[in-house]
């Protein structure tokens, strides 16, 4: 591999692992400060919400200017983000600085992730997509393999405002990353002729392909069912593991290291050996739902952690699915605003499971309340399945989008 993309690939590790760092610190000091999980499903709520709701501005943003630039004043200002958040709660004190810090950090991580994804297909035209994917999720899964080992290191030694500023400097280590790779690259991105505008018509326009381009709809609401199993784990598990079945937070931090793990697994299999798209999407929506069972009804905490497996190993496959088969679909002039709209749609679910959480697992109902979302994410699946929407009675030819030239009509 190229100096110049492993340089990209090390500017998306460093990235996700100081937000791994935040996503770690968030739901812990709070159920350790207020001893309820209703305020950590709160919490993740508040967190999770601004994540996804900005999706479409960021899609737009996208096609209105380089990506690039994008991507480096997401990990800027996560960066500084954060150095505000330590100096408010010097000065003011209460975990909410924490709260508040990490769903700016989320809305900005949001303007990084769309900007990435709209640079991959560009950046590797010459590779096949889902091998490029795997390779970048690995990136990401070393991030967040470590995330949680480094935070929970960093939590034993230090309050959670210091293990902050760390995650601050990863953020300018993943903005070096990036600038380095630019230089090295010498890469120019191919304006699409979007400059100007009502911001507005770039989400009528996501939101006309998600209805008309077949296959799209049905793409948007697999993820959004697969997504309510993941939001109630990542919202529940530290009440889980620390709470219900009484477990230390280095526990917390191995399961959490364990499902990365378990994770890079699956995605090197998948980069190295060719398995066909519907394998890849079936076999991993029936391990999450397995997954979300299993961790809501066992009564062992080692059966949570096989269902917390499941979820989570699996989650990458589901998504390295979604994205292959929408990057065959979404026009390559329109990728940036449509994919906005999508991703939002896709994960609006989770956010609306850590809500549910905060609603109703008091008084001993977190169990339950995770296994009525996961009956719920398989209900979802199965309408979609039933009513027959998208590619199985439609099908649609496009061209991959590195293929597509950016002028192409609409």
């Amino acid at each position: 591999m190229r100096a110049q993309h492993q340089a990209f690939f090390a500017s998306l590790f460093f990235s996700r692992l100081a937000d791994q760092i935040l996503l770690f610190l968030v739901p812990l000091v709070v159920f350790q400060t207020t001893q309820k999980a209703t305020w950590s499903g709160i919490a993740f709520f508040i967190e999770a919400f601004p994540r996804y709701i900005v999706f479409p501005v960021c899609g737009a943003l996208c096609d209105h200017m380089s990506p690039v630039t994008v991507l480096r004043a997401s990990q800027r200002f996560r960066a500084i983000a954060c150095a505000v958040g330590i100096a408010g709660f010097a000065i003011a004190g209460g975990i909410g600085w924490l709260i508040a810090l990490s769903a700016v950090c989320g809305t900005l991580t949001s303007q990084g992730l769309v900007a990435r994804e709209v640079l991959l297909p560009q950046v590797f035209t010459s590779e096949r997509f889902e091998k490029v994917l795997s390779y970048a999720q690995i990136a990401e899964q070393v991030g967040v393999v470590l995330g949680p080992m480094l935070a929970g290191l960093l939590l034993g030694w230090w309050r959670w405002e210091y293990v902050v500023g760390v995650a601050a400097g990863l953020f300018f280590a993943a903005d070096g990353a990036t600038l380095f790779w630019q230089r090295a690259s010498a890469f120019e991105w191919p304006p699409h002729g979007h400059g100007g505008g009502a911001w507005l018509a770039p989400v009528k326009t996501a939101l006309d392909h998600v209805v008309r381009l077949p296959g799209l709809g049905r793409l948007v609401a697999l993820a959004a069912a697969e997504n309510l199993v993941i939001g109630v784990t990542l919202a529940t598990s530290a009440a889980m593991v620390t709470g219900l079945h009484r477990r230390p937070d280095a526990f917390y931090a191995f399961v959490q290291t364990a499902g990365a793990i378990a994770t890079i697994v699956i995605l090197l299999l998948i980069a190295r050996v060719r398995i066909p798209r519907k394998a890849l999407g079936l076999v991993s929506f029936l391990a999450i739902f397995a997954g979300g069972l299993l961790a809501g009804v066992s009564p062992s905490v080692w059966g949570y952690v096989a269902g917390f497996l499941l979820i989570v190993g699996f989650d990458k496959m589901f998504s390295i699915y979604i994205r292959s088969v929408r990057q065959a679909i979404i026009p390559a002039k329109d990728y940036g605003k449509t994919l906005g709209v999508v991703i939002m749609l896709n994960n609006l679910t989770q956010p609306l499971a850590g809500l549910l959480v905060g609603m109703f697992s008091g008084n001993g109902r977190m169990s339950a309340v995770v296994v009525a979302i996961s009956l719920g994410m398989g209900a979802l699946g199965l309408i979609v399945v039933l009513v027959g929407l998208g590619p199985g009675r439609r099908r649609v030819h496009v061209a991959p989008l590195s293929k597509q030239t950016p002028d192409s009509a609409d």
